[in-house]
Formats: C-alpha cells, structure tokens, sequence
C-alpha cells in the first residue's frame, strides 16, 4: 500500500537461544491471558513510545520461563532487546516479529503475571498501533502456533498535540443547523437539475413497470422486483405507472425523471442511463420504507434532469492483506449502485494473499491465499496484520473461485459497475513469488526442470538486498527473467476467460507499480545477462521501462490497456545531482492510466496527480489527504485506521476539489495548520490536464479491517460524500475567488449534505440490504455554566447519556438539553435502529 513510513532498527536475524530443545512443556496455552499497554508515550523525551505485553497465567500449572517464543504482527519496528531486560525482539520479515525469553525472565505461576516492555520507534496514536495476533510456539513443536486464551488492548488516555476532544467535536458541529426533511432535495447525488412541482405520486408494489424499448427489458424487470421486495403487498390494484422511455441523442449515462401524480417516465439512451434514473427514485421513496414494509409511499412530484461529472466513479477495495467474502463484496456493490458509482477497483494480489482462483497456476490459491505459522512459506504464508498462526482465520486465508468471482462479475454488471482486477507486480508480490517458487520445488522434485522454471518470478542466484517500505525482503519479482511474461501472460490469459465466461466487460488490468525499494535486481545474474544483450538498459533503473513495455505489449496483443499506480507513468532522473522523478515521455503515448495517490501535504509531491495530467496521462485521482477510506477519521485513541497520510474525517471527502486541491487543503498530515509556502512553485492542472483526470476514486487499504463491521464503518459514510464529488456538477464554492463567500456557500452545501445523511440516507442504510455498519459519530460535549450541552455531527441521529459510569445503551436517557456536571456523565448518538458510536466522557 501506499503508505507508512515508521523507521525500523534491523536487529539481527539469527539469535542464539540459551534454551535446550526438549518435550512440549505439559501446559495449556490457552490458560494465557495477554494485555497490551501504553507506559511512556513520550519515552526518554524521544519520539517514540513504551509498550508492555503482560502475559497472566490463569491456569494451574507455571508457564515455564523458556522454550518456547511469542510471535506477533506490527506495522511498527521496535528496538532488539526489551526494555525490562527478560525478552529479545526480533523482526522476522514483513510485520511478524518473535519475543524470545532470556535468562532474566522468570517463570509465572498460577496467578501471577510477568511484563515486557518493548520500545516503539514512534508514538501511539490509536489502538490501530497496538500489537497484533500474538500466539506462542514452544521450541520443542516449531512448525505448530498455539493462540493464547485472549488478548487485549487496555484503554489509553493520550495528551498528545492534536487531541480531538469531545469539546473541539462540539465546536465542529456548533455550525450545522437543523433542516426540515420536507425541505431537503428528494435525489442523491445531487442532480444537475432539479425542479419540484407539487403533487405526489403513489407508490405500491403492483406498479405497471413498463419499457418502451428491449434494451429496457433488464432494468424494467429489476425495477419490478425491488419494488415488490421492498413494498407490502396493496389490497387493491395501481392505477400508476413507471415507464422507462427510449429517446436517442443523450449522455451514455445521462436520464431525465419526471415524476408526476399519475406516472412516472425515465428517459435515457442506454440501459446505464435508465438505470441510474432508477437509483434516483429509489432515493425518492422514504428511508422509512425500508425500515417497515408499507402498501403505499409517497414520492414527491418533480422533474430531473442529471448527468454524470466523471466517467470514472470508483472505489478500490484490497482483499489481498484481509480477505472480504463474496457475499460482502456483493453488498458493497449494491451501496455504490444505489449512489451511481460505476468501478469496483479490486486489488486481488499483494505481499500477503492471492485472491484469485488462476486455474493454470493452482499453486497461486493453494499456497499464495492461506496464512498460517511459517518460517520459510513453502507452503503457505506467514501471519500477517495479526491473522493468527492457523488457516482459521478468515481475514487471513480465503480467496475467490472462478465461480465465485464470476458471480461478483455478474453481480456487478447487472448494476452497471465494472470491476477491474489488479494484480501487483512487480512490487508487492510476495504471495505470487512464493507460491511460484513452491510450483518450482514441486516440478523439481518430480524432475521436470523446465517447467519448473517456466513460471519462476525471482532468480534463484540473486543476492540482492533491500527492504521493502512494510519491510520485506523478498517481495519483488525479477522483471529480467524470460518467465516472468510467462506468468503474466498465462494469468492475462485465464482472467480474460473468467470475464468472457461471466460476460463482464473488461478493457483494462491494473499492474501495480508502486513501492518498489531501492537496492533490487543489482546482484541478479538475470539482469546482469539481460543487460548484456540490451544496451538500452545502463542500470536496474531502465529494467522498470523495459518490464512496463512488455506488459503493455502483452496487454495490448490482447486489446486491453495497461492501468498502474502513479510510478508506472514515472521516470528516475537527476536535477542538480539529486534523484528525482518526472512524467515518463516514452508511455506518454499509449493510453496507460494511473491512479495517482501521492500528494501527502509537506513531502514533496503534492502536484504529482497535476503533473501527470499534464503530461497526458490518464489519470484517477486517488489522493491520500481527501480519498482514503482506511485513515482513521481524527486523532483520537479510539478511532481505528492508519494516520500516516491524513487525518481524514467524512468533510475531506465532501470538501475535496478534484481540479484544484491545493485551495482546500488546511492541515497537514498531522492535523497541523498548513504552512501554504508549500504549494509555491507546484504545478497547477492546465486546461489540458483537466481533460485527462478521468475521475475519482476512494481507497480502503485493508491491513486495519479485519471484518465486515470494520470495513463499512471505515467506508461508510464517506462513501456518499465519495458519490457525491464523484457525480453532481462542480459546486460553486471551488471557483469562487473570494475566500468569504466561498466559505459561506461551503457551509450551506456542508449543511445540507450533513442533513440529507442524517434525515435520510444513513436511516436508509440502516435497513437495506441488512444494514450497514456505517460510522456514527461520537457527539460533543462543552462544558457551559456548570451544565455539558451536546450536539451531533449528523441532524436526525439522538444523543443518550449516562450519570452512573455505565455506557449508554439504546434504553439511556434521551439528551434534550444541558445536563448537571458532576460525576462521570457519558454521551452516546444513536442511529435510528439504536445502534451507538463511541462515548463521549466528561468527568
């Protein structure tokens, strides 16, 4: 991912143990209770932090002080030996590190404890930086994990700079200000056009669904089935109306809807404009229809006319470091459906899990998609973002069939959404590297040399070393080697098969590009060869435009295009002795488009996404200080998420200005005011430029989302401010030129945005398709005359309070005004099906 740049001491990799390898000690690890904590976050006056594991034996029998080892996943490097004395920290690779015991620590009895305290090269911020995964190997069983009886995290008080407190959330909302629903627009996204004109018309299930045209036939029948899915079945029969009309000459995606008392129309020139007309009805109806089934809703009379702002409205989902389900990759379908988002981005591959069922390459799925205790991944992968040391974990191991997958295509398709496969080379591709060295071993064995090698991604003889930006060491394929296009172009093959089976549309494949560390390839006997016989390549720099062309060629040979993250479209040059990088003119002519992620806000490259436009690349804008779905929202120790880009709270996406990002940007990525000196000589986005940003995109990187609830709390719902960005018209706050008005017309839009969430479409997700664990915010809280007065990001959501120390429940006093301040008084929002956020403390 594109992301964490935490400095990390190599401590060494062998460690000599004073421990004799004997019988499996008669103990059961499960009588272990394990606690992480934060001791000293500012510890020895450094940036860094102390961290202790409190290991507690609630068993009957001691827990020997050696033979055995802790492992466990970090996304932070530590210091080698503990600060406590008794322990030894070793970076394994990636994010496994092992606690091995020397001779100062000391058995545990029943009912006693011992601690170790590990030093962090860098601060705590939220729980997201606490350990993960911990599981313990004794020395006699070393290929066999064993989990602990539980783990935990203990609460932390932080009085770091940038704290949000309850009382900054509470100046935050001080703002927003109450809507009537019956005033707010009845579409969303926001429509290009808008024009209400009395009257209602009568909803039921038994509507006349009709279509004036075939093509229409799809969408008529969905439209049928929904509303009687959705609707309580009427006593009598409808007199109205739906009719889906044909007329040639509009936008691929553009509709209009007229909404009258006794029909309704949706005209379009494609099967994508009727259908996004539908999704526009759908937020027609009231959210309380999907809450409890009713014979008849009432939708207000209107005419609509609406068009998308960019063709390209997407969301990248990573499967690869935590595996999601079919089934919840589906309802995320659904959600960007219902919002008019066309794009499923998947990443399928990464440094930790293959996804994908490649049929010519089982070994891909029978080693790259399972996660278990291994040293030397010969068979499968090691533990990683706290995946546990067996195959059960879920997040850790699974991967899509071609049956499975072929549904998500057909799923998608049927919603207009076209889904594109990324496959991470030549970076991030530990779990490919790996299962293709177990393909060689097997075909080895059975001595079949050549087709050992015909698919082999790393030259056996390389003695190169570097370290990956998450700290691997053996995570980039050798793009010198003749089988590495081999692979590609069998894994090419069978993807394209899987979407002409699932008659899905497929014009690209998305091949990664990014992070690859410095120092690979330079001892590889393969590259010393190739380099030999191409004199175009004077350095391993060049092997990058060289493996880039292939890959295009090879896609091109199949009338696909090449799509990539922003390095691909970059060349490695020098200005005044210094490295540097600059647009790539060679690609500039072959239709690559880019995702362009890196603009973080004091490093550098801010104008990147500008600068490739510019030069003619096409460019989706997936920029880390606006569109991150995995940032944690504020700095706030019980907020989940990575920090390492922004802080980034649903207003950065609604406030994102895709041809001008550099005017609202007001805070760095620590939460810091912005210095503007540093937008001083970036590019700006030409008017050419602007012709290539294709569109928007959000990202949720899943290190941090071990389940369902974690990914829709981390993508809902930014989600809808994603949408709306994506497709209403350029609001007129980004080019007013003057600051106050600008900021007026801003808040007007924010309000209303916060009031259409609140009042309907949060209520709405709430019930569709089961419910969505969306985000709810935790409320504010000031303290004024002696009373705490609270308030809620979102208009329609209810606040509970609490005066004995207990967590408010959905039985909690319902806040309607200021509250005694004395004791402990905890406040709590709630959604409309009583389900809460985090607490707001006062004391």
């Amino acid at each position: 991912m594109r992301r964490i740049l935490i400095p990390l001491v190599v401590v060494a990799l062998c460690i000599s143990s004073f421990v004799n390898i004997a019988d499996k000690p008669d103990f059961d690890v499960h009588n272990l209770q394990i606690s992480w904590e934060v001791v000293d976050n500012n510890y020895q006056n450094k940036q860094q932090s102390l961290t202790a594991v409190v290991i507690t034996n609630t068993g009957k029998t001691a827990f020997p002080a050696n033979g055995w080892k802790f492992y466990f996943n970090s996304s932070r490097g530590f210091t080698a030996n503990a600060a406590t004395g008794n322990a030894l920290i070793e970076q394994i690779n990636g994010d496994l590190f092992s606690i091995t015991p020397n001779a100062d620590f000391k058995m545990i009895k029943p009912g006693e404890s011992e601690r170790i305290e590990m030093v962090c090269e860098a601060p705590v911020v939220n729980f997201t930086d606490a350990i993960e995964g911990i599981y313990l190997v004794w020395n006699s069983e070393p290929d066999k994990g064993y989990l602990p009886g539980d783990f935990t995290i203990k609460p932390y008080k932080p009085e770091y700079k940038g704290l949000v407190t309850p009382q900054i959330i509470y100046d935050q909302n001080k703002t927003i200000t109450d809507i009537a629903a019956g005033e707010l627009p009845n579409v969303f996204p926001s429509p290009l056009n808008y024009s209400a004109t009395g009257g209602t018309f009568k909803l039921t299930a038994n509507v006349h669904v009709t279509a004036t045209d075939d093509r229409f036939s799809k969408e008529a029948a969905s439209l049928t089935h929904d509303l009687t899915t959705l609707m309580a079945k009427p006593k009598g029969s409808s007199t109205g109306i739906i009719t889906l009309n044909y007329q040639a000459g509009m936008d691929d995606e553009a509709y209009e809807l007229s909404v009258k008392p006794a029909a309704i129309t949706i005209t379009a020139s494609t099967p994508a404009g009727i259908f996004y007309g539908i999704q526009s009805l759908k937020t027609m109806i009231p959210a309380s229809a999907w809450q409890n089934k009713q014979a008849t809703v009432e939708i207000s009379c209107a005419e609509v006319k609406d068009e998308p702002r960019f063709e390209h409205r997407a969301v990248m989902l990573d499967v690869a470091r935590n595996f999601r389900t079919k089934q919840e990759v589906m309802k995320l379908i659904d959600a960007m459906a219902l919002y008019k988002l066309n794009v499923l981005h998947m990443h399928l591959t990464d440094d930790e899990g293959w996804r994908l069922q490649i049929p010519s390459l089982p070994e891909l799925t029978d080693v790259g998609a399972k996660r278990g205790h291994t040293l030397d991944s010969k068979h499968f992968l090691p533990p990683s973002h706290g995946s546990g040391p067996d195959f059960s974990n879920t997040s850790g191991t699974g991967f899509y069939t071609v049956a499975d997958y072929t549904e998500i295509l057909k799923h998608a398709t049927e919603r207009h959404i076209r889904v594109i496969p990324e496959v991470e080379t030549p970076g991030h591709a530990r779990a490919s590297i790996k299962a293709m060295d177990a393909r060689y071993d097997r075909l080895i064995a059975a001595g079949d040399k050549a087709g050992a090698e015909k698919y082999l991604l790393n030259d056996l003889n390389d003695e190169s070393q570097y370290r990956s930006v998450q700290y691997w060491n053996d995570n980039v394929i050798d793009v010198a080697l003749p089988s590495t296009y081999n692979f590609v172009s069998t894994v090419v093959d069978d993807i394209i098969t899987i979407y002409k089976n699932a008659g899905a549309p497929l014009t690209t494949i998305h091949f990664g590009g990014d992070e690859v560390p410095a120092h690979v390839w330079e001892k590889s006997p393969a590259y010393l060869t190739l380099k030999a016989s191409h004199p175009e390549i004077k350095n391993t720099n060049d092997l990058w435009y060289y493996f880039y062309g292939r890959v295009n060629d090879i896609l091109n040979q199949r009338h696909l295009l090449l799509s990539g993250w922003e390095e691909m479209a970059l060349r490695k040059t020098m200005v005044d002795g210094q490295p540097t990088y600059i647009p790539n003119p060679d690609f500039t002519s072959k239709h690559l488009q880019v995702d362009v992620w890196n603009n973080v806000l004091g490093d550098g490259q801010e104008d990147l996404a500008y600068k490739l436009a510019n030069a003619g690349y096409k460019v989706t804008l997936t920029n880390v200080t606006n569109l991150y779905f995995d940032m944690a929202n504020y700095k706030s120790f019980d907020e989940p998420g990575y920090y390492w880009g922004a802080f980034l709270g649903i207003d950065k996406f609604f406030s994102f200005i895709p041809f001008d990002y550099f005017k609202n940007a007001d805070v760095d990525k620590n939460g810091n005011p912005i210095n503007r000196a540093i937008f001083v000589g970036k590019q700006r986005l030409t008017d050419y430029g602007k012709q290539n940003i294709v569109g928007i995109q959000g990202a949720l990187w899943s290190e941090t989302i071990k389940s369902d609830d974690r990914m829709e709390y981390m993508i809902f719902p930014k989600l809808l401010a994603l949408a709306e960005r994506a497709w209403a018209k350029d609001p007129t706050w980004t080019t007013e030129k003057d600051t106050q008005k600008a900021q007026v017309l801003y808040q007007q839009d924010w309000n209303s945005f916060l009031n259409i969430l609140g009042k309907r479409e949060l209520p709405r997700l709430s019930y569709l398709d089961g419910g969505y664990n969306y985000r709810i915010p935790k409320p504010g809280v000031v303290l004024q005359d002696g009373k705490y007065v609270s308030n809620i990001q979102f208009p329609g959501m209810v606040i509970r309070y609490t005066t004995n120390g207990k967590e408010p429940d959905a039985k909690s006093k319902l806040y309607t005004g200021p509250v005694d301040a004395s004791g402990v008084v905890k406040f709590r929002a709630f959604d409309v099906k009583g389900r809460g956020g985090n607490t707001a403390v006062m004391e």
